[in-house]
């Protein structure tokens, strides 16, 4: 039974993931190594990786701030309540059940030119619909939770002693954070980080609602690759998919080669 077990379970993770990711290879390489690389090089899919990477870099340093931040408030705020804080955990873990798609919604009804927000912005010459700061929030709204939900465990794991004896002895809270509790938890912000940035190169709903997937502006890898297949652009849409999948699975295998030092340091 468990052999059985076994097998079904490396059938799934090949239908699922090997075999798709393989048909992505093929068709990327299908007339040649020229037509990838041209594929790779058109100026809108330039732009389109660039839109991507500032995507990416903004989130995650906010991510990396709000979210430290965040998980220190819910583990250490004296604020916080018993009876708030499953609600507040609640919200964090909103963006897991949410699709993304009403995620970009959202922004759109908050922050449209027809709304009081969007006319605000508008007026001083910021737009965020259909441009990057939209883009950004709606990317932001998703992956939130992946930094506090690796940090939050950490913080709870080694408790408040240390801290308390830091501020006792006359260390200021910016000094106990960077000595006392960063070294605790940076292996978990790490984490955060890697899974966001993945998160965040990932994304697609959301930012195709937001963003308008307007050519040369708003449009991001994700999107040219949903374009590309739409115009029947095969070799396209696979060559920039799989530079998506090779690095997605370099950034995860980063993570796992950080879980494994992390615990032989730990040890």
């Amino acid at each position: 039974m468990r052999k059985l077990l076994i097998g079904f379970s490396f059938l799934v993770i090949f239908l699922l993931i090997i075999l798709p990711f393989l048909g992505i290879s093929v068709g990327a390489f299908q007339e040649g190594i020229g037509p990838f690389f041209e594929a790779l090089v058109r100026p809108e899919a330039i732009h389109a990786m660039y839109i991507s990477l500032l995507i990416v870099v903004v989130v995650t340093l906010l991510n990396a701030i709000v979210g430290v931040y965040v998980s220190m408030e819910i583990v250490r705020g004296s604020w916080i309540s018993r009876w708030l804080k499953p609600l507040i955990n609640a919200l964090i873990d909103l963006p897991f059940a949410v699709s993304p798609i009403i995620v970009g919604l959202m922004v759109i009804l908050i922050f449209g030119p027809n709304t009081a927000l969007g006319t605000f912005f508008e007026a001083h010459d910021i737009k965020i619909v259909y441009a990057l700061p939209g883009m950004i929030l709606a990317t932001m709204f998703i992956t939130f939770p992946l930094m506090v939900r690796e940090v939050v465990p950490l913080l709870e794991e080694i408790g408040t002693q240390s801290e308390e004896a830091s501020a006792t002895l006359g260390a200021s809270p910016w000094r106990t954070f960077t000595q006392i509790t960063w070294p605790s938890i940076r292996w978990g912000v790490l984490y955060g980080l890697i899974l966001t940035i993945a998160r965040s190169l990932g994304e697609f709903g959301s930012i195709l609602v937001v963003s308008g997937n307007i050519i040369g502006k708003t449009q991001t890898a994700t999107t040219l690759v949903y374009q590309d297949a739409e115009n029947f652009n095969s070799v396209a849409a696979n060559s920039l998919a799989f530079v998506l999948g090779v690095v997605s699975i370099a950034i995860l295998l980063i993570l796992e080669w950080m879980k494994h030092r992390s615990e032989r340091l730990r040890s």
